[in-house]
């Protein structure tokens, strides 16, 4: 975080707003996806997108919500395009119809937004009886990733423009089991951490936007991988913190109006490193208030990364 909001190298800072970031650029002729997109930062991140001119699809778990951004999104820039399809992240057969239906409509895929996410959940399985918090925040995006990259790598060669996946990560990776993934136990509830489970998650999507980078650029595809903490901000993602409701999430709620971004401020690194010509052929990088960062030592782990690619490769199968 920059201090005080002083820009860093790029020019950003933690007070820069999504539109701000993407000012002048022109993203007419992309298609992106963003997961999560029918609220919060996902919400705001596909509106301006639309307004720089790319085409927008949301991936969505509540389609009526969807149809109201898409609604409200062209209502306020009528030239965007934006679609929604239903996505359920926790359920890899969404995940795998979701895919399906956007590959079959022939459109190209230059940018993939892995933003969507739950946060410090009580112990849950997902419908595949794989830990809740690991399942959506990681394993969804995986193997959404896994079935969309040839349509990035054929859209890439075709229109000689790099593709870019971008997924949301947080500086709660840091606060993970001792491990950092624990393999062995992925699914079981005793050992279990509803904070320590979701900084597991976290980490999860910078170690795989690493072996993404270095598998892309083995295969000499335009295309980058990295990974974000978008900063904290006050959303929904909030609500399984406090449970029971104490008096300290009201007091969180009246201090996150002066220490948390706001939504537009939330959406700035997304766009950052989704659009902007500073991060042109970055690949395999950190980055937080739309600058470079530095992530836990784990995180830059090639071993742990190809660990995990393994194991999820294995779950999706």
């Amino acid at each position: 975080m920059w201090l005080f909001g002083r820009p860093g190298p790029s020019g950003f800072s933690q007070y820069s707003t999504a539109e701000q970031v993407t000012d002048g650029i022109d993203a007419s002729g992309l298609t992106a996806i963003v997961t999560g997109g029918s609220s919060g930062i996902g919400r705001e991140t596909a509106r301006v997108l639309a307004l720089r001119g790319a085409h927008v699809v949301m991936g969505v778990r509540n389609m009526a919500a969807g149809k109201q951004v898409q609604e409200a999104i062209v209502k306020e820039i009528p030239t965007a395009k934006v679609d929604a399809l239903e996505l359920d992240l926790s359920s890899m057969a969404s995940v795998r119809k979701f895919a399906s239906k956007f590959n079959s409509s022939g459109h190209s895929l230059n940018l993939l937004i892995n933003n969507a996410g739950i946060m410090m959940t009580p112990f849950m399985l997902s419908k595949d009886n794989i830990e809740l918090q690991f399942a959506t925040n990681h394993l969804g995006h995986f193997l959404l990733t896994h079935l969309l990259l040839d349509n990035m790598k054929k859209t890439a060669r075709k229109s000689k423009k790099e593709g870019r996946i971008v997924n949301l990560s947080s500086e709660a990776h840091r606060l993970t089991y001792p491990e950092g993934i624990c393999f062995d136990k992925i699914n079981d509830e005793k050992p279990y951490n509803k904070y320590k489970a979701y900084g597991q998650s976290k980490l999860a999507n910078i170690l795989h936007a690493n072996e993404l980078t270095r598998q892309l650029k083995e295969e000499g595809v335009e295309i980058t991988a990295n990974s974000l903490h978008p900063g904290v901000i006050s959303t929904n993602l909030f609500r399984h913190i406090f449970t029971p409701p104490s008096f300290a999430e009201g007091f969180v709620s009246k201090l996150s109006n002066l220490l948390m971004k706001n939504v537009q401020q939330g959406a700035a690194t997304t766009c950052y490193v989704a659009l902007h010509p500073q991060v042109k052929g970055v690949s395999g990088a950190y980055y937080s208030d739309s600058n470079l960062a530095k992530a836990t030592e784990m995180a830059k782990d090639m071993d742990l990364a190809k660990r995990l690619w393994n194991f999820s490769i294995n779950l999706i199968k």
